[in-house]
């Protein structure tokens, strides 16, 4: 074309940024059903949604996944919130634990260390 440049340049403009979008898992548990209903496809049910279908087919591997491993455990599958709680729990009750171990310890050594300064003095202690 006659009159244009080699070096033209295009800029992009970005109008608007928005936050990623957090799903309840109730949501996401009612939007799998709908995928997996007969006659819907991933696809319509994540247009319908406004979700990415890759989104929805990762929701749907990984509570497939879940369930595979709750059934090949024979055990039901608990949310990584409880599990979290638990570990949370079972630190305390480590530490709680470790203390009162140390205050055993201690307590021990006391009554050794009694039982000698009596038995040098010759007072009997019952052993």
């Amino acid at each position: 074309m006659p009159g244009t440049s080699a070096k033209t340049s295009s800029t992009v403009e970005i109008v608007n940024i928005t936050p990623r979008r957090r799903w309840p898992v109730g949501e996401k548990v009612r939007l799998i059903a709908a995928s997996m209903a007969p006659g819907q496809s991933v696809s319509l049910v994540a247009r319908t949604y406004g979700v990415a279908p890759t989104l929805l087919y990762r929701w749907r591997k990984q509570m497939s996944e879940g369930g595979k491993t709750a059934i090949e455990a024979n055990d039901e599958v608990v949310s990584v919130a409880e599990v979290k709680a638990l570990k949370k729990r079972i630190r305390q009750l480590d530490r709680v634990f470790g203390n009162k171990s140390l205050e055993v310890e201690i307590l021990k050594e006391a009554v050794r260390i009694g039982r000698e300064k009596n038995s040098s003095r010759g007072c009997p202690c019952p052993a």
